[in-house]
């Protein structure tokens, strides 16, 4: 059992083990330790949204919905393996568990899965999984045939890697809702003793760092501003898409399909949601980038 970590640690220990990280407007303060305990924690729970849209999901567990307020987990694991971070603290995400299956992840003595649980939120036994683990929502339909992209499973694993060398934990620490409530089913489509597995090969070997002698390493190269006149035409370029992507990563997408790389509506309008979020208003967020919102976004160079 550990004591939780505060935001920038959370945030450090993250980046160090190669996590691309957003972070959420008020994750840091955002929590239900209101309403319970956070801590001691004890491992780190993964779920699936039983959602689609990178956008729409984080916002869903940013402020949850009917019945079950936010936040609902600590951070969002998109398609494209981003982690939007969205809370610090308590969240309404393990709800009540098996007490076999918490002493089994504390003394991380059970084989390749824990004791099936036998118990679930509101049953005689159940112990609040809520103040015990860190919680992640990865982005997926649930049904079983949605499939979990490369870029998604490697950020899964990495966030998990991360929360158990930030405490000191193995990989038997990292478990599955349905192997926390007998009443879960999430994730559903792939297994979670072949993650654990993945987690602990990460866990044997050091974080990645620069070679010596290299310093810090290389930063991206960033798309210079094409000027506001490429987006008032009839424009078609790689640029959009990649433009388009990076607006998806920051929560303002407005898009049903897409991006692509032709200049459209969608764009326009997910690019005014990131100009509000910078803090643009009126006319300086009509939905066409300037170079000082451009330069924010960070778009990678594309030829």
């Amino acid at each position: 059992m550990a004591t939780p970590l505060p935001a920038d640690r959370l945030l450090a220990a993250l980046r160090a083990e190669g996590v691309t990280v957003v972070e959420h407007p008020g994750w840091r303060s955002h929590n239900r330790n209101h309403t319970g305990a956070w801590g001691p924690v004890t491992g780190v729970m993964i779920h699936h949204t039983v959602s689609s849209g990178t956008a729409s999901s984080v916002e869903m567990c940013f402020n949850g919905y009917e019945g079950l307020p936010g936040p609902l987990c600590h951070g969002v694991i998109a398609k494209d393996g981003t982690v939007h971070l969205v809370a610090n603290g308590r969240a309404n995400h393990a709800g009540g568990g098996d007490p076999s299956v918490l002493q089994a992840v504390i003394t991380e003595t059970y084989g390749a899965r824990p004791p099936a649980p036998r118990e679930h939120q509101g049953s005689h036994n159940a112990v609040d999984g809520n103040s015990r683990f860190y919680g992640f929502e990865c982005i997926n339909l649930g049904n079983g045939t949605d499939p979990w992209p490369a870029a998604q499973l490697d950020a899964i694993e990495r966030v998990s890697a991360a929360l158990c060398r930030a405490h000191g934990w193995g990989a038997k620490s990292v478990i599955g809702h349905l192997e926390w409530s007998d009443w879960k089913s999430d994730p559903k489509g792939f297994g979670m003793p072949t993650l654990r597995q993945r987690v602990q090969t990460r866990l044997s070997k050091a974080p990645a760092k620069p070679a010596p002698g290299s310093g810090k390493p290389a930063a991206p190269r960033l798309q210079p501003f094409p000027g506001t006149s490429f987006f008032r035409t009839e424009t078609s370029s790689p640029v959009i898409t990649a433009m388009g992507r990076r607006l998806v990563a920051e929560g303002c997408a407005a898009y049903t399909v897409g991006p692509g790389p032709r200049w459209s509506e969608a764009d326009r309008l997910s690019y005014a949601k990131w100009q509000r979020k910078l803090g643009f208003r009126g006319s300086d967020a009509d939905g066409i980038p300037g170079a000082a919102s451009w330069s924010a976004l960070k778009v990678p160079y594309t030829k």
